[in-house]
């Protein structure tokens, strides 16, 4: 398992259960230019959680670049 992948793991895993979706889109979009020509079924085995949020990391993987481009800097999340 890459850094990125053990810092995404380690993340979501910390969050708290009701914000646990939360902290999978925060690090999706933290993360989007490493993530960028994943799959959600590749980016789901590669974290180690289950496939069905692999919608929920496309969504936010196409997000990211509008976000970046109103300002967002990634490097504060």
């Amino acid at each position: 398992m890459s850094n990125t992948f053990k810092a995404i793991k380690t993340a979501i895993d910390a969050a708290p259960r009701n914000a646990y979706v939360a902290e999978l889109h925060v690090q999706t979009i933290k993360h989007s230019e490493e993530l960028a020509e994943m799959s959600g079924r590749d980016f789901c085995a590669a974290v180690g959680i289950p496939a069905s949020f692999g919608t929920e990391f496309l969504k936010m993987r196409k997000i990211a670049d509008r976000l970046k481009a109103a300002g967002l800097d990634v490097s504060k999340l």
